[in-house]
């Protein structure tokens, strides 16, 4: 028996130190993620590497992690560099073994610990309450039902009946029900998420799980406990399986999950779905890498069916970030493999940077297709100072404001809290709404939540900004499609036909490369997108429209781009900002609109971009291209969309079609007709283009009156990028067709050369045979070699690649691994390289998972 024990204690502690020594410390260790083959041993690989195999790497198929100490002396940066660069090579070279097999890698490094959105700047100054006081509600047990001592406006007797029917029907005995306004709202009728027909129906979010990606969540809390779901959570920041609050300010997730289902149990208050399950994946308390957070973006994916993320880069009016590569591919395996194929749910808060002049299709999380934006109104309906404005936000709901915040769960075993707010409490009650969505209709993909919330969402406050879509919706970029309705979602889910695949179409890259001219001016490119084109698509109507652009300024906040479909809707992609004095423009960034769902997406679709500021900086528009997405024509011609992968922007340099140019000004022709207004201080002017305006391919504009604008329409038009230097004509055509014609002038001139070379030595000769009396040196073959120079030979063209840095370049000044057997080829590759490399990226840490 002692034997056994000590057996089981030896056991144990040897199970224990393993799990220790395999977290990862990146004090000590370098970590590597790859992507290999199907097919190829990770053991092998990591034996050629000189690395220590670590593990697959989360639920992305295919990609593992390896490590090394720091101290110890290995070859595995300068190899995957060396890998990297054979494979844009894309010519034969000889096998490598297992490390053919590697197909992407990348070094992992501590990231900055990305913002919640709870915490909001003080309000501007303004009459009535001041923010975080409370609006007197009587809450449950305290004259429920009674009238308050204020006058009220009309209705509010029947709102409280109805509470008052609702408690007692459901048993709901918590004590802040009461003041749950965002539930039923009894002070200003009517402004609330409607979910009291749907509880009184049964719908309260069975066999639903909802995970908080947050900074952990207290499963211990008497509100939470009962609906914790302890198999899909996780503490990425302290590595433990238990994701609970272990710093002071580790509250903000609780308190988003109380919103979502806090147990209806007398214990504070309930949440919205109250019957589903609530996890908590812990990666905000500490600085974490993209691998640590692609897998927890996946974790439990088939279990956890929706992911309330309240965080993102700062909103501070100047940032632009996105998220990388790995984390893009988890999103994408989620929303193509997570729910048993259905796609998970990702909700994401709209920021709180819109006192700071910020956007949140400056954030590539809320930027991406495969989030849903959510944006906040208060309890009056109104916009509140601090949530964010943009073309990629699909819906609002309340938050706080107006005097009052949101009234949830907090941490401790019994305690409640009456001031949460900001988008960060916005989102997770849309991510309840969406649960009981998914209670009456477990099939509903990821773009059937997204359709439903397009068509159910409610306007608000139609005085303002509202726009009509082609199909007939109102949207605004203040409010997305309006406010969450939890009964019309509830019966629209119910009886809905879903959706056919996603189906999906890339323009070629459209080649601008003219400045942008300062002031009111605006810089047009334009693109046609054809029914044939559609149809080879196999693409019916859209959902999302995203446009990847590269734009170099001295000043990013200076700019604004405008899209605008077809069908004349505009979508505001950038705004100006008055904070972000980023000399690097935009390098691949993704904007994405919703403001086009439904649309069919022929005809022309055009670019307009401004530099909205007269002053010493600056810009040059260089190119873009356009991504339609939404349902297919053919559900069974369909296949899924390929993982993102680093290189998915090297076709920059395919010319896809003469670009001419045009112009605008502000002033030019009314405005009237256009979608949106201009009566907004940080939208740029909405102007339409002359009716001079080429329709070709692409065309683009630039000066400031009507008739200057065709003056200098045909002068901009010759203005082609120049295959030779400047003072070489370019005839009006493009770099390639202006090398096929000098190619052909060169091979002219050459073929004269040298019938000239060849009757002037015929010449000679006959003069030498004829004068014998007389000697004559012979011609030396010093100036045999002097034919034609200055023929330009053309710089490899440089890459563009998805990622906007390169987690390896300079990183390792190892010993090469190809040998010298590729001798001049291979050298001659690595010069070109050279300059491309060396070329920093700023401004975005990968690009956005808008087009992933």
């Amino acid at each position: 028996m002692l034997l056994l024990r000590l057996w089981s204690w030896l056991a144990l502690a040897s199970w224990a130190f393993a799990k220790a020594s395999h977290v990862r410390n990146h004090d000590t260790h370098h970590y590597y993620a790859l992507h290999l083959q199907p097919g190829i041993a990770p053991h092998d690989v990591a034996s050629a590497l000189g690395l220590d195999y670590e593990g697959k790497l989360g639920e992305l198929p295919d990609h593992h992690t390896f490590s090394c100490p720091q101290t110890s002396q290995h070859k595995a940066d300068g190899i995957l560099e060396e890998l990297r660069k054979r494979k844009r090579k894309r010519t034969h070279l000889p096998s490598l073994g297992p490390l053919d097999g590697v197909l992407w890698s990348q070094k992992q490094k501590l990231k900055p610990r990305l913002q919640k959105r709870g915490a909001i700047p003080p309000p501007p100054p303004r009459a009535g309450l001041p923010v975080g006081q409370k609006i007197d509600i009587p809450s449950v047990g305290q004259g429920l039902g009674d009238q308050p001592v204020e006058p009220q406006p009309a209705g509010v007797e029947a709102a409280m009946a109805m509470r008052k029917e609702v408690a007692t029907k459901l048993s709901i005995q918590d004590p802040i029900f009461g003041e749950q306004w965002h539930l039923i709202n009894t002070v200003q009728p009517g402004h609330d998420v409607n979910v009291s027909g749907v509880w009184m129906q049964g719908v309260t979010g069975h066999n639903v799980t909802a995970v908080m990606v947050d900074d952990g969540i207290d499963m211990y809390s008497d509100d939470i406990k009962d609906n914790y779901f302890a198999a899909g959570s996780y503490d990425f920041n302290d590595k433990t399986d238990e994701p609970k609050p272990r710093l002071s300010d580790d509250k903000h997730g609780t308190r988003c999950a109380g919103e979502i289902a806090a147990v209806r149990n007398g214990v504070c208050g309930v949440g919205v779905a109250y019957d589903a399950k609530i996890g908590g994946l812990r990666i905000l308390s500490k600085v974490i890498t993209d691998e640590d957070e692609a897998v927890a973006m996946n974790y439990a994916f088939q279990e956890n069916q929706i992911y309330s993320c309240s965080w993102g880069p700062p909103d501070d009016g100047r940032s632009m970030d996105a998220p990388g590569i790995l984390i893009r591919r988890a999103m994408v395996n989620a929303i193509q493999n997570g729910r048993q194929g259905k796609g998970n749910i990702y909700v994401f808060a709209a920021g709180n940077g819109a006192g700071a002049g910020d956007n949140c299709n400056f954030d590539g999380y809320t930027n991406s297709i495969y989030s849903i934006t959510v944006g906040a109104i208060d309890r009056k309906g109104l916009h509140p100072y601090y949530s964010e404005k943009c073309s990629a936000q699909l819906v609002v709901t309340y938050s706080s404001g107006s005097g009052d915040a949101i009234h949830t769960t907090d941490v401790g075993t019994n305690q409640c809290y009456a001031n949460h707010g900001g988008t960060s409490a916005a989102a997770p009650l849309a991510a309840g709404v969406f649960a009981l969505a998914f209670d009456v209709r477990p099939e509903l993909t990821w773009r059937d939540l997204q359709q439903i919330l397009v068509h159910t969402a409610i306007p608000v406050n139609e005085e303002e900004d509202w726009d009509t879509t082609s199909i007939g919706k109102k949207y605004s970029h203040t409010y997305g499609y309006g406010k969450l309705d939890a009964y019309a979602i509830v019966e629209m889910a119910r009886s809905m036909e879903l959706l056919k695949p996603q189906a999906w179409y890339f323009s070629p890259w459209q080649h601008v490369k003219h400045a942008i001219p300062q002031g009111t001016d605006g810089l047009i490119s334009s693109f046609e997108v054809t029914e044939q084109a559609l149809k080879k698509a196999n693409l019916e109507r859209l959902e999302h429209v995203t446009v990847t652009m590269n734009v170099e300024h001295t000043r990013r906040g200076d700019i604004s781009v405008e899209l605008r479909s077809p069908a004349n809707v505009v979508s505001h992609l950038s705004v100006v900002r008055k904070l972000d004095d980023a000399d690097v423009g935009y390098e691949d960034w993704t904007f994405s609109s919703v403001a086009h769902w439904g649309e069919k997406g022929i005809g022309k679709w055009s670019i307009v971009v401004k530099d909205t500021v007269v002053n010493e900086h600056n810009g040059t528009f260089t190119d873009w291209k356009l991504s339609l997405w939404g349902e297919s024509i053919d559900a069974s011609k369909q296949e899924l969309l390929p993982m993102p992968t680093d290189q998915d922007d090297d076709d920059h340099d395919v010319m896809s079609a003469v670009v001419s140019t045009t112009s605008i000004s502000a002033g030019a022709e009314p405005t009237h007709h256009l979608a949106n207004p201009t009566d907004h201080i940080d939208r740029p002017v909405n102007v339409k283009p002359t009716a001079g305006s080429p329709s070709t391919a692409t065309s683009t504009t630039s000066p400031s009156s009507v008739a200057g604008a065709s003056a200098s329409s045909s002068a901009i038009a010759g203005q082609k990028e120049h295959f030779l230097p400047h003072y070489f004509p370019t005839f009006g055509v493009s770099k390639r067709t202006q090398i096929w014609i000098y190619g052909a002038l060169a091979i002219i001139l050459l073929f004269c050369a040298g019938l000239g070379t060849y009757f002037l030595v015929q010449r000679r000769k006959r003069l030498r045979n004829s004068r014998d009396a007389y000697e004559f040196d012979v011609l030396g073959e010093a100036d045999a070699g002097s034919g034609l120079t200055g023929a330009a030979g053309g710089r490899r063209p440089r890459r563009r690649a998805g990622e906007l840095y390169d987690a390896f370049a300079g990183e390792s000044d190892e010993e090469q691994l190809l040998s010298e057997s590729e001798d001049e080829d291979e050298k001659a590759y690595r010069d070109d390289e050279a300059d491309s490399e060396g070329r920093g990226r700023t401004g975005s840490r990968e690009g956005n998972v808008g087009e992933k």
